[in-house]
């Protein structure tokens, strides 16, 4: 093991994960949540949830469950804070927006770090402990909230250091990273923790070149934190884009949304890469649109001359309308609406933020009668096959129209009943005999 010890004060679903990924370099790691689940998890070697990777990390892991905070900070010179800095449900994105903007909610990061400082001042170690912060804050956050709490203990370097991470593949964007980006006063002072990236990485390969220039991106804590949410916001213009561009190809006869997204995809100088350039679903997850809700907020705290960021959101939910009008288009009254698949993404079972579930909730006030069916605890074949019985049972005399609402392969191989019409933003479906296939922007 490596002698630089690890401690994690969150060991939710990016904690966990992580914790996992940095104990299979030979890190010792330790860990504590408010949720005493997590330590079944550990024990039981087994999640509740899909994440790439972790089913085999877990296997041989060697994580401690702590149950008090004190252990973890004796127990660590380097101590990650994956704390949670939610918005309202109906922030997620999966309903309509609400007229009013706010900014994220930091009760929860506040009282872990006044519980750090804490128990760390009845310590009589003089060593120093390295604090890792990970939530996603808006700019000044740290600042304000943060350093008041913590500036009197000099054994303390504050490093805020967010992740580039996608929930269901947590693991594998952790340890392999566009860059690493790293918030503090002093560069210096980043302690044990360059000991444990320099490990993690040194043979990372990054877009070909081992640690390409700009690899770690140091910077001020207020840059960090605005870099965070700005990598966020762009995917969703990307995404918003893209999407917008399908919704014209969909109308305009002999235009094709794949053959205009391929030609972009190559634009790698202007455009920056072919990641989130295919037309689809909006995005979602725990980020995306929270995190334009709160930029939104934040435009107006600072009175920016023009809210991107609400247009942003204005257009995610004007994107799910359309799928709504064309769903409409072949609905009458005794038809049924199966929306196949809500996850925010196929990699994952999560679905907060789905864009799906917006979808969803605007068919709920057109009055469309719809049933919800979802690949939920696995992607395995048994799931597949209750799926498909779950469709035979409601073969009716009245027509079915299916809604591709998340991109499972599975999705690809159903038979779907005759005189079905099949509506697939991802354009994957093949076609079958007596059914209609609407492959949007084709």
């Amino acid at each position: 093991m490596s002698s630089v010890r690890c401690g994690f004060v969150g060991l939710g679903k990016l904690g966990l994960p992580v914790a996992l990924a940095i104990n299979s370099y030979g890190f010792d790691v330790c860990g504590t949540d408010i949720n005493p689940e997590v330590a079944n998890y550990l024990i039981g070697r087994k999640i509740p949830y899909k994440e790439e990777l972790a089913d085999d990390l877990l296997k041989v892991h060697m994580v401690q469950w702590c149950r008090h905070l004190e252990d973890v900070i004796r127990n660590s010179d380097v101590i990650f804070m994956p704390i949670q800095t939610p918005h309202e449900k109906r922030y997620e994105g999966t309903t309509r927006l609400p007229p009013e903007r706010k900014d994220f909610d930091y009760k929860f990061l506040i009282k872990a770090v006044h519980a750090f400082a804490n128990n760390l001042s009845i310590l009589s170690d003089p060593s120093p402990k390295t604090l890792v912060i990970i939530s996603t804050v808006l700019p000044g956050t740290i600042r304000r909230e943060i350093i008041p709490i913590i500036e009197k203990d000099k054994r303390i370097n504050l490093v805020y250091n967010p992740f580039f991470i996608a929930m269901g593949t947590t693991i594998h964007d952790f340890l392999n990273p566009e860059f690493v980006l790293l918030g503090m006063d002093d560069e210096r002072k980043w302690g044990a923790l360059q000991d444990i990236y320099e490990k993690i990485y040194s043979n990372t390969m990054v877009f070909g070149n081992r640690y390409k220039e700009g690899f770690y991106q140091v910077m001020s804590i207020e840059s960090a934190e605005l870099t965070k949410v700005a990598y966020n916001t762009f995917i969703t213009s990307k995404i918003c884009i893209v999407n917008t561009l399908m919704e014209i190809c969909h109308k305009i006869p002999g235009a094709n949304i794949d053959d205009v997204t391929g030609a972009l995809k190559n634009a790698t100088k202007r455009i920056v890469s072919p990641m989130y350039m295919n037309g689809g679903m909006g995005d979602g997850g725990g980020c995306h649109p929270r995190d334009n809700i709160a930029m939104s907020w934040l435009a107006g705290h600072l009175n920016l001359s023009y809210d991107w960021f609400e247009n942003l959101m204005v257009s995610r939910e004007k994107q799910a309308e359309f799928f709504v009008d064309l769903i409409d288009g072949f609905y009458n009254k005794g038809d049924m609406v199966i929306i196949l698949g809500y996850s925010f993404k196929p990699q994952t079972n999560l679905t907060i933020g789905s864009h799906t579930l917006l979808v969803v909730n605007i068919l709920n006030e057109a009055g469309v009668k719809y049933k919800i069916l979802n690949l939920k605890q696995s992607l395995e074949t048994e799931a597949v096959y209750k799926l498909v019985k779950d469709l035979d049972q409601m073969i009716t005399d009245e027509k079915l129209i299916f809604f591709i609402g998340c991109k499972h392969e599975q999705f690809k191989d159903f038979i779907f009943p005759s005189g079905s019409v099949i509506i697939d933003p991802f354009r994957f479906i093949s076609n079958q005999a007596g059914c209609k296939v609407v492959r949007i922007g084709e």
